[in-house]
């Protein structure tokens, strides 16, 4: 890769949070944003996630704080509810749509795309990417039972790179992780958000 190669990260959210969770290992994003910029000139890094917003506190929201004031754009929008067969309450938000709108209008200034995510639904938008112009990596993993990415977008994609591959430089050591989420603070009044987060999903939405 070139350090003159315009690129953007692309992050759903509750993707990674589930192929991390299945490697076993939490991110740093800070970390992570330092390792993509030093790969390339790095314009853009989203993050998107659906919340539950009736909740008088949401496990997320840290992780959102400090990603919205450390070099992310945080794009969310409300989970839906729904009761499963068993009767429980659970929370789906897919948000595929936001990813792709941002990604197709940002392809005229960018070079690189680097997507994280598995899911088979944006092998369309990787090839409307690169019908653009715009090469594209995609992150995630095989080195699960079953692979956290779908065939057809690891095909589609110009180059996969294995999450578990990028742990050494993007993970944290399980051993820093809060015994209990910090109170809702924002980051700045917050000073050790940081330290203690570093920064780690606790997702509520499940993604469809």
């Amino acid at each position: 890769m070139s350090g003159n190669q315009r690129s953007a990260l692309f992050i759903d959210g509750a993707n990674l949070y589930a192929t991390t969770k299945a490697l076993g290992f939490d991110i740093d994003y800070k970390r992570l944003l330092k390792e993509f910029q030093a790969r390339d000139n790095l314009l853009r890094a989203f993050y998107y996630t659906a919340m539950v917003e009736d909740q008088e506190y949401s496990s997320i929201r840290p992780l959102i704080d400090w990603l919205d004031y450390n070099g992310y754009r945080v794009v969310t929008k409300p989970a839906r509810e729904f009761t499963d067969s068993m009767g429980r309450r659970r929370f789906k938000g897919n948000m595929d749509i936001e990813l792709a709108i941002d990604a197709l209008e940002l392809a005229a200034h960018i070079d690189h795309m680097v997507l994280f995510s598995g899911d088979g639904d944006f092998r369309s938008l990787v090839e409307a990417m690169q019908r653009r112009g715009v090469r594209v990596t995609v992150v995630s993993t095989i080195q699960t039972q079953p692979a956290m990415i779908s065939d057809d977008l690891r095909r589609q994609a110009d180059e996969f790179l294995d999450l578990a591959h990028l742990m050494p430089k993007i993970g944290r050591d399980p051993s820093e992780r809060p015994s209990r989420p910090p109170a809702e603070r924002g980051p700045r009044a917050n000073p050790g958000l940081e330290s203690r987060y570093g920064i780690r999903q606790n997702g509520d939405a499940e993604e469809e």
